[in-house]
C-alpha cells in the first residue's frame, strides 16, 4: 500500500492553494487515467485534491454565439449535447470514438486533454522511459513503434528523445476548431490556444503541457462555427472500439459558391491525431486547399505537403499512406 493525503475541493481556489501548498500533488475528477498509472507504479502523488464536485460542470452558450465547456462536463454528457451535437460535429464525434461507454460516463473534458500516452514502454515501469524518468532512454527506439510519431521530427539519436503520441481524440478536434483553454492558478486566470497547451518533448520529456503545477483548467472555449461550415472527425484504428487511433482527422470546412458550380473552399481547419507528439494542426494542407476547387487530386496534394517531413520509424511507415487516404476521404465527404 502507497499511502498519499486526500482533500476535497470546496471551490477552484481551495484547489490551487492545495496544489500549491503540497508540492507534487494531483487533481482527481474522473481518475480514468490517474488511477491507472497509480495502480501501475507510474505516478506516486503524495496528494490528491478530489474537484470532481466543483460546479464545473455546465455547458453553456455565450451571448457572442461561442461554446464554454465545463472542465469536469462528463465526456458522454458533452458529445450528446446538442449544440454541441449541431454546431460542432467534429467534437461529438471525436468524443464518441473514444475508450468506452463506462469510461465516457466517467471522464472529463479537462481530464481528457491532460491523459498521457499510452506508448507501452510509457505503462511498463520495468523499461527505460523518457517520459516516465528523463534521461533513462526512450525503449520505443528500435522497439514496437506501430502506435508511434511520424511528425514532429523524433530525433531517434537524441538520448531524451519521445516518440510516442498525444491519445486524446478530443484535443484533436479542439485544436481543428482553435478552441481556447481557460486555466486558474495563483495569479488568477488567463485562457490559451488549445495548440499552445501541449510541450515538444525538448529538454523535458516528462512534462506534457505548459501548465503551472499550480494551475487549474476550469473551462474549455469554442468559437462560433463559421457561416455554412461544416465539420466531421474520422478515426482510423485495429478494432472498432475502445482502441486508440493510428491515426485520426478532424476537419472544418467552409465552401465559396456552390460545388456544383465552381465553388471553391474558403476556410479550411485541419486536425490530425495519432502522428505527433500532441494533435497536429495540418497548416501546409490548409494551406493547398484554400481558394481552390476541390478535386481528389487537390486533397491529395495537400496531404503530400503535409507529410514533406514525415519521418517513420521501422514499424509505422504505413501510416504516411494512411494518413494520405484518410485526409484525402475526409476531405472528399466534407466538400461534396
Amino acid at each position: 500500500m502507497i499511502p498519499f493525503a486526500y482533500e476535497r475541493a470546496d471551490d477552484v481556489a481551495g484547489a490551487v492553494d492545495f496544489l500549491r501548498d503540497h508540492p507534487g500533488a494531483k487533481l482527481l475528477a474522473g481518475g480514468t487515467n490517474l488511477v491507472d498509472h497509480m495502480k501501475l507504479g507510474i505516478a506516486n502523488p503524495p496528494a490528491l485534491v478530489d474537484i470532481s464536485r466543483l460546479p464545473l460542470d455546465q455547458i453553456s452558450e455565450n451571448p457572442d454565439g461561442s461554446l464554454r465547456l465545463g472542465a469536469t462536463a462528463r465526456n458522454s454528457d458533452t458529445a450528446a449535447h446538442p449544440l454541441v451535437r449541431r454546431r460542432y460535429p467534429v467534437l461529438a464525434r471525436a468524443l464518441l470514438s473514444g475508450a468506452s461507454p463506462q469510461l465516457r460516463n466517467l471522464a472529463t473534458n479537462a481530464g481528457n486533454l491532460l491523459q498521457r500516452t499510452r506508448c507501452v514502454y510509457f505503462q511498463d515501469v520495468t523499461t527505460p522511459c523518457n517520459k516516465r524518468s528523463p534521461g533513462s532512454g526512450c525503449s520505443a527506439i528500435g522497439g514496437y513503434t506501430r502506435y508511434h510519431a511520424i511528425l514532429g521530427a523524433p530525433d531517434a539519436d537524441d538520448p531524451d528523445t519521445c516518440v510516442a503520441t498525444h491519445p486524446s481524440d478530443m484535443a484533436v478536434a479542439l485544436t481543428a476548431l482553435d478552441a481556447r483553454i481557460v486555466v486558474q492558478g495563483p495569479d488568477g486566470e488567463r485562457d490559451l490556444d488549445v495548440r499552445a497547451l501541449y510541450r515538444h518533448p525538448g529538454e523535458h520529456p516528462d512534462r506534457d503541457t505548459v501548465l503551472d503545477p499550480h494551475e487549474v483548467i476550469v473551462a474549455i472555449d469554442l468559437p462560433a462555427p463559421p457561416p455554412g461550415s461544416v465539420s466531421t472527425y474520422r478515426k482510423v484504428r485495429d478494432r472498432a472500439s475502445y482502441a486508440f487511433a493510428l491515426i485520426s482527422v478532424g476537419a472544418e470546412i467552409t465552401m465559396d459558391g456552390d460545388t456544383t458550380d465552381g465553388g471553391t473552399i474558403g476556410e479550411a481547419r485541419i486536425a490530425l491525431g495519432g502522428v505527433a507528439h500532441k494533435p497536429w494542426r495540418a497548416e501546409r494542407a490548409e494551406a493547398v486547399v484554400r481558394g481552390r476547387p476541390p478535386s481528389r487530386e487537390l486533397f491529395a496534394e495537400a496531404a503530400d505537403a503535409e507529410l514533406a517531413d514525415a519521418r517513420p520509424l521501422d514499424g509505422n511507415a504505413f501510416k504516411i499512406p494512411l494518413v494520405r487516404r484518410t485526409l484525402t476521404a475526409v476531405l472528399e465527404e466534407l466538400t461534396r
